[in-house]
């Protein structure tokens, strides 16, 4: 499966990004996918994960309440909702196919004022 990430950019403190990850070339809705992120000198980490059907969603702590994972098999994509956005929360997003251990791009975020 390839996977196309965006949505990244600049955004204030408090503030709403959505990612969004396209995916083409597998059944999108056998893949549980996930949403990865890695700051600057800190390791990857998995964020957020949903399954093929979106009945089960799983979300790191320090995210728990402020971003939403969701998905759209219609649309082969996988989205990411981030609110109350933190300067800590800046990183690298990236989304991953779980199910097939494949990777997107990455799509920047930085939070800052």
């Amino acid at each position: 499966v390839q996977l196309q990430a965006s949505g990244g950019g600049l955004v204030q403190p408090g503030g709403s990004l959505r990612l969004s990850c396209a995916a083409s070339g597998s059944i999108f809705s056998i893949n549980v996918m996930g949403w990865y992120r890695q700051a600057p000198g800190k390791q990857r980490e998995l964020v957020a994960s949903i399954t093929g059907g979106g009945g089960i969603t799983n979300y790191a702590d320090s995210v728990k309440g402020r971003f939403f994972i969701s998905r759209d098999n219609a649309k082969n994509t996988v989205y990411l909702q981030m609110n109350s956005l933190k300067p800590e929360d800046t990183a690298v997003y990236y989304c991953r196919s779980l199910t097939l251990n494949s990777w997107g791009q990455g799509t920047k975020v930085t939070v800052s004022s």
